[in-house]
């Protein structure tokens, strides 16, 4: 008993002396339960919508203040016409539109009934199901107040149109985030346990000792698995499109094409994964645990990250998948192009550039 004491002993020495293993250990689970504690909110609010006001009379003032103030909107801009609408739903800086029909106060009053547009951005269905559910609740309440400080029928009858999801199909919500997870998962981890094998195995003084250079020795290692990523993302697109009626409405070109810059930033990330871990093991348990649940939480895959404490929010800012999701709606979903996604492509250019570096600067070290 003596003897299994000591060795139980010696054991939780080597465990603390390995800092690594400690931070995974207790500060992963803190983390996670952080993270999930504080992201994990269905609720929405300051959500941006913008207002098309065809007739700017004190009724249609009364209505937006009122929708303003209730804490679940926020105004974004006034817009001058109905051409606007798509513009500003592919720039992805508002949830919804409001539009006044003209002379909606005057038929309000006078005639008992006046239209309103409801529009909402359905590519991410459950978000514009509580918008409009929302705004349909202010509106309702406005009217009934009228009603009771007039003692008439008044009614406000709201025309409700999903843009780019009619039928708010969850898939068009769902496809996009799942093929962010699964590639950033896939290339993340495999790159960063073959990395890792060749320092367990004691391979890696045989490559150290070849005429390869380190840059070399890195890209080849994650050529084969950007070449099988490639292979993923096919897939999966022909299963979104063939299978769940997923369309591609913008350039099919451009899509590839920021796809293999994600594959190229994800296995960046596990080559610098692989730089931090000493053994599969410790790599394994970064990429799945500390990787897998703060991409999901904390892209807007699932849920908005608007709605998060402002920590957590701006902490998004650094999570690949967040920018990579935004991408792939706004080509598949809502048909942009390269303009309308420039800033969220130089942010994983940024990213790739610096997981590169860092990854080379501390193998050459490695390699000293």
């Amino acid at each position: 008993m003596k003897r299994f004491l000591s060795f139980v002993k010696k054991e939780f020495h080597h465990i603390f002396r390995d800092v690594r293993s400690l931070i995974i250990i207790f500060g992963i689970p803190v983390a996670e339960i952080l993270i999930f504690g504080f992201a994990i909110n269905t609720d929405l609010k300051d959500a941006r919508i913008a207002i098309l006001d065809k007739s700017k009379d004190v009724t249609t003032q009364q209505i937006t203040n009122k929708l303003l103030s209730s804490g679940y909107f926020k105004i974004d801009q006034y817009l001058d016409n109905d051409q606007q609408i798509d513009g500003v739903f592919k720039k992805g800086t508002i949830r919804g539109v409001i539009v006044f029909e003209p002379g909606f106060g005057q038929k309000f009053e006078k005639e008992g009934s006046a239209h309103m547009q409801l529009i909402f951005d359905a590519s991410e269905p459950n978000t514009a199901n509580m918008l409009n559910g929302y705004t349909q609740g202010i509106i309702n309440n406005f009217v009934m107040m009228e009603n009771q400080a007039s003692s008439k029928n008044l009614t406000i009858v709201p025309t409700v149109r999903m843009f780019y999801n009619p039928n708010l199909k969850s898939v068009f919500m769902f496809v996009p985030g799942t093929m962010a997870i699964i590639l950033i998962l896939i290339s993340a981890l495999m790159t960063s346990i073959t990395i890792t094998r060749e320092k367990e195995l004691g391979t890696m003084e045989i490559l150290l000792g070849s005429p390869l250079k380190p840059i070399q020795i890195i890209l080849g290692k994650v050529t084969p698995y950007l070449i099988l990523s490639l292979g993923n993302v096919a897939t999966i697109l022909t299963l979104a499109y063939f299978v769940f009626g997923l369309p591609v409405e913008g350039s099919l070109i451009l899509l590839v094409a920021e796809c293999t810059l994600f594959i190229f930033l994800s296995l960046s990330l596990g080559i610098l994964i692989s730089t931090l871990s000493k053994t599969m093991q410790q790599a394994m348990l970064i990429s799945m645990v500390g990787l897998m649940m703060p991409s999901m939480l904390l892209s807007g895959f699932i849920f908005p990250v608007e709605n998060m404490p402002k920590v957590l929010y701006y902490f998004s800012f650094i999570m690949p998948p967040r920018w990579f999701i935004e991408i792939l709606k706004s080509i598949m979903i809502k048909g942009s192009g390269f303009a309308l996604i420039w800033k969220e492509t130089v942010i994983m250019v940024g990213m790739t550039v610096l997981f590169i570096t860092i990854s080379i600067k501390k193998f050459k070290i490695r390699l000293e």
